[in-house]
């Protein structure tokens, strides 16, 4: 057993605890607001059961908990190949969505197996996706630009298939996520901007004249426009954003989660804006950037060009993610449906950000310094 696990004195010596507690700290941080967006006194004015979301939530969080173990205490050699396997059991599921899949509000995202309760394969696939490129990326080639044809075809057929569900938010964050490893990876400034303009061209011409690409041209479009009102979910947020000002408006008191029926997944931080103020949400994006910090110093002092774009990769998605939720929160974004690493409510995203969160304390460990 020992092959494929640290031992438990090898971990707590080798762990990064500072990581440990920013990950943690930022779990615990879901659940309480979880629980109170949820509370008695919001249930009063929602007429719901007040403490349904919060044990569903809790159960989220001891399920991601010890996923996030798992993969902490793997062997680093078993990580990736382990990483591998659940990369293509995660794809397959990703290429059964349009066939099995479950529809909501006219998208086609998720899986609800008989065995399975309903989950997002893309959320599953994202922390494996970004150890197949970093991997294919890491070869050494002859024909540099080869390694970058390769992880293009593990990428293409993704976005494909997130496309035809549609899913603009995930698709976008794939992408920018693999261009973080590719630009890293060390690939050619100019070769890298024609890529970037070439696609920028592509995705240009699809939403403007092709007819499959209409709905992201349309939500283009009401976000520049303000004034449509078709942005109703997107103004309840920003409006409760300004009414909880900088220190909110208090405990239950918010009325997002009445009005906006996700708001507790893709519009959570207008939710802890309106209760607990800008402030508490400064707060939580400075833990973002202190975690993102402690893994680019940690990167710094790793020597395995793999190791380094699996982290990179890894501290991308999160940024990223959490960038463009808030951005959809104060506008700045049109809205995509993007949830909030380890605060939004929803199964799927945290045990993706379980898993995610495992790869980053795993490979950054003293040990393989």
């Amino acid at each position: 057993m020992n092959n494929y696990f640290d031992n438990f004195y090898d971990w707590r010596k080798n762990i990064d605890k500072y990581i440990l507690v920013l990950i943690l700290g930022l779990f615990l941080l879901g659940l309480f607001f979880s629980l109170v967006s949820t509370s008695l006194i919001a249930s009063d004015k929602l007429n719901t059961n007040s403490y349904y979301f919060f044990i569903k939530h809790l159960i989220f969080i001891f399920l991601g908990v010890a996923i996030l173990l798992f993969f902490s205490f793997l062997n680093q050699k078993i990580l990736m190949k382990i990483s591998i396997i659940l990369f293509f059991i995660s794809f397959i599921s990703l290429v059964l969505v349009p066939f099995f899949g479950t529809e909501v509000k006219g998208s086609k995202r998720w899986l609800d197996l008989a065995l399975l309760p309903r989950f997002q394969p893309i959320e599953i696939l994202k922390p494996f996706f970004i150890i197949i490129v970093s991997t294919v990326l890491s070869l050494s080639s002859r024909k540099l630009y080869l390694k970058y044809f390769f992880s293009a075809l593990v990428l293409i057929p993704i976005l494909l298939l997130l496309i035809s569900q549609p899913d603009l938010g995930q698709t976008f964050l794939i992408t920018m996520a693999w261009l973080a490893i590719v630009f890293v990876s060390g690939i050619n400034i100019f070769l890298f901007f024609s890529f970037f303009i070439t696609a920028g061209l592509i995705v240009s011409y699809l939403i403007i004249f092709v007819a499959k690409f209409e709905y992201i041209k349309l939500r283009l479009l009401v976000f520049l426009d303000s004034s449509s009102g078709n942005n109703y979910q997107a103004e309840k947020a920003s409006d409760a954003i300004i009414n909880g000002g900088f220190f909110g408006k208090g405990i239950g008191e918010g009325t997002l989660n009445s009005r906006v029926p996700e708001a507790h997944t893709d519009y959570i931080v207008s939710v802890i804006a309106e209760e607990f103020g800008a402030i508490i949400v400064i707060g939580i994006i400075l833990m973002y950037l202190v975690l993102s910090y402690k893994v680019i110093q940690k990167i710094n002092l790793i020597k395995d060009n793999n190791i380094k774009l699996v982290l990179i990769g890894s501290i991308s998605i999160i940024l990223l993610q959490s960038f463009i939720h808030v951005g959809v929160n104060i506008r700045l974004l049109p809205t995509t449906g993007m949830t909030l690493p380890f605060l939004s409510y929803g199964g799927s995203s945290i045990v993706s950000t379980a898993i995610i969160s495992g790869i980053i304390l795993n490979l950054t460990k003293r040990k393989i310094l």
